[in-house]
């Protein structure tokens, strides 16, 4: 069965991380994706490490789905060949700074008016209005600006930035639910409209927690470790052989008490200063030692066996060779394979959203800068064979 997307026509002119995260998703859904990169150039992270042979590895785990075609849109002749295909398009998705686009003549007003119905959406740092629309960003700017690194790393350390790149991923992955929204309401309409993503309001929506918990006390979140801010136990424990995640978030009454049997220490489930989440938080300098102590005194397996038979929410502290083997990320298709023309076999992660009829899938390995430049002039562009050659000849485009 085609993808959820089949039939939606995507120019993309996104590059590194946010705008090719967004792009992904959409093309492993089943969108048509065509990755519009700069001739001699393509994305910049095609650049970078680690690189095996002539092959980022980098960019391969942002691109696959997506077809390329290698356009220069600073010449009169590449912008035109770019409006033919804006014609055909449903969404044309940017990641530049602000300004960019409309400097080069393909800003949202000017491809508007050829295309009423095109989505046209913009990923950037601080968004398309504001004080700071103007700025760059990275991954790290948006974590530190945005509060998320406040919050992240030891009880009293120094900030610490979160080890994926959630500034992008974040962004990434809220621009390609806005297009879809917009596509949505355009089946109502039939009018195309304009999707602004900031880098940092996404981070901003992420510490909705924090912000409620300021506002409610007028304290000032700080990082926690593992530990949670109004739960516990909720952390990562010391074991034996290894590290182990409980999680007793008081959803469940029954527990605490269960978890305080298993552990060998039946005297806290009475205890006034644990008696609740709330309580056990307040107190978590009494309570934290107790429970590493008894955690240390098994291995991680022999504490999975026994908090899982009692059904308490628990897991393992895993590595990412752990997480690939592990059986339910295996299960759920979550690491897929394919034959790469140089590389060999070649793993990537797999689509998350798992839809009963109309599945996402990893279809096709991500693109050689302009190998599908011809295909797609003639296909889309409706550009007869000499007028291909001619724009070779001008250095317009590449293959």
């Amino acid at each position: 069965m085609p993808g959820p997307l089949d039939g939606i026509l995507v120019l993309d002119l996104t590059w590194i991380v946010s705008g090719p995260y967004s792009t992904m998703m959409l093309a492993d859904l089943g969108a048509n994706v065509i990755k519009v990169e700069r001739p001699g150039y393509g994305d910049a992270a095609r650049g970078t490490a680690p690189i095996i042979g002539e092959d980022s590895a980098y960019f391969m785990s942002l691109n696959r789905n997506k077809r390329s075609l290698a356009l220069d849109l600073q010449k009169p002749r590449g912008r035109e060949v770019f409006l033919k295909l804006v014609l055909k398009a449903d969404v044309v998705i940017s990641n530049f700074t602000p300004g960019t686009m409309e400097r080069l003549g393909i800003g949202y007003d000017d491809l508007s008016k050829i295309n009423p119905r095109l989505i046209y959406c913009t990923v950037s740092g601080f968004g398309q209005t504001g004080p700071y629309k103007e700025r760059s960003a990275l991954d790290i700017v948006v974590q530190a600006m945005g509060g998320i690194m406040s919050i992240t790393g030891e009880d009293g350390g120094k900030p610490v930035r979160v080890g994926a790149p959630v500034g992008d991923i974040n962004a990434g992955m809220t621009a390609a639910l806005g297009i879809c929204a917009a596509l949505v309401e355009r089946a109502k309409s039939g009018k195309g409209q304009a999707v602004d993503v900031s880098m940092l309001d996404c981070q901003v929506a992420l510490v909705e927690n924090a912000v409620a918990r300021h506002v409610a006390t007028g304290e000032v979140p700080g990082p926690l470790g593992t530990r949670h801010a109004v739960l516990m136990p909720f952390q990562v424990f010391p074991t034996r052989d290894g590290s182990i995640v409980v999680a007793i978030a008081g959803s469940n009454p029954g527990h605490w008490p269960l978890f305080c049997a298993s552990i060998g220490h039946v005297e806290l489930i009475d205890d006034p200063r644990f008696l609740t989440p709330w309580e056990r938080t307040v107190h978590h300098k009494d309570l934290e030692p107790v429970i590493a102590e008894a955690l240390k005194t098994r291995t991680t397996q022999e504490w999975l066996d026994e908090f899982l038979a009692a059904q308490l929410p628990c897991g393992p502290l895993q590595n990412i060779p752990q997480v690939m083997s592990d059986p339910q990320v295996q299960h759920r298709e979550m690491i897929v394979e394919m034959e790469h023309p140089r590389l060999g076999p070649w793993k990537f992660t797999g689509v998350p959203i798992k839809l009963s009829r109309t599945p996402g899938k990893v279809r096709i390995l991500p693109p050689d800068l302009g190998q599908h430049t011809d295909e797609l002039l003639a296909s889309l562009g409706g550009l007869t064979q000499q007028e291909i050659e001619q724009l070779h000849r001008d250095k317009v485009v590449e293959a």
